[in-house]
């Protein structure tokens, strides 16, 4: 039987500061001698919830987890007024990653990416592919064009009164915009509850989905607007620039991690990063193979899920490190 791995608390952290005046919070969770393995959470801007720290076994593993720009505990935080997003890109991210692992003198590591996380992870496994010994991936998305307009758009065929009451919520003047300009307008408001409407109308939205298939209901997180914010923000601000990466480029240039071993975990019913995207980077990725959850959908904590994503760590902490 499956285990799914009881919390535990971080042996350290701290911040990196990686320039642009940005100090992302870290922490390193498990066996200080394991084998090490970084974490890559979704959003864009969700932030590390402490249910990652449960995917590896505390006994094999090195666990590393840290907080994407301005989210989480991560400063400045996307929720305060004056904080910019300028400096917050997906390549951006990629060099933090990499100025992360050098501090904490790791030479090669696990990577694991849940939703955007995923995406994240295939650009950077993309740009240090020497960096990566294993790469296992859950939600998988690529963050490419027709996957955002699927989120935006597309899931309007099958929630249509929660597409409208989005729309509807946009000032008249904003709808010829389109939703995701519209909102990002709002979510930059000079005025603060200007913004906290449009955070929580976009996550209305988003809620249609997630309910839909989890009965457990939404997110604790959920229930803070300041979280709401920052997400929002950040998800916008990401969709708006197609996450900075040439349309299907991360499918094109799978090739380039042909020596690395990889594992997707993806629920048949999931309804925000849909199974297509998982299964043509499986195809394009011999050395990967493809985990179907029936009667799953996008949360890595869900039972199945969450037992699919423990199975590939503790099938990689097992292999022999030359």
């Amino acid at each position: 039987m499956t285990i799914i791995y009881p919390e535990i608390e971080p042996y350290e952290h701290g911040f990196l500061d990686v320039g642009d005046g940005q100090r992302l919070y870290w922490e390193t969770c498990g066996n200080p001698g394991g084998l090490p393995a970084l974490y890559l959470h979704g959003g864009p801007g969700s932030g590390c919830s402490t249910f990652a720290r449960r995917y590896f076994d505390p006994s094999v593993y090195r666990i590393v987890l840290f907080d994407q720009r301005n989210c989480g505990r991560s400063l400045p935080n996307a929720a305060d007024m004056g904080t910019q997003l300028g400096t917050n890109t997906t390549w951006h991210l990629v060099e933090d990653i990499e100025k992360l692992r050098r501090h904490l003198q790791v030479t090669n590591w696990l990577l694991l990416g849940t939703s955007w996380g995923s995406t994240l992870a295939l650009a950077y496994a993309q740009t240090y592919p020497a960096c990566i010994r294993e790469i296992v991936l859950a939600g998988v998305t690529t963050t490419r064009r027709s996957e955002i307009e699927w989120l935006t758009h597309g899931m309007a065929s099958l929630f249509p009164m929660e597409r409208d009451r989005l729309l509807n919520a946009l000032p008249a003047d904003f709808r010829q915009l389109g939703v995701v300009e519209g909102y990002h307008r709002l979510l930059n408001s000079p005025d603060l509850g200007i913004r906290l409407e449009a955070a929580c109308n976009w996550h209305d939205w988003e809620a249609a989905s997630i309910l839909l298939a989890d009965p457990m209901g939404l997110p604790r997180r959920w229930q803070d607007p300041r979280y709401l914010l920052t997400r929002a923000r950040i998800i916008t601000h990401y969709f708006r620039n197609l996450a900075w990466l040439d349309d299907g480029v991360l499918l094109r240039n799978v090739g380039r991690l042909a020596d690395i071993p990889g594992v997707f975990v993806q629920g048949r019913l999931d309804l925000e990063a849909p199974l297509v995207t998982a299964w043509e980077l499986s195809k394009a990725w011999p050395q990967s193979r493809l985990v179907i959850v029936e009667n799953a959908a996008h949360s890595a904590s869900h039972e199945g899920l969450a037992g699919a994503i423990v199975d590939a760590t503790d099938t990689f902490g097992k292999i022999p490190q030359k």
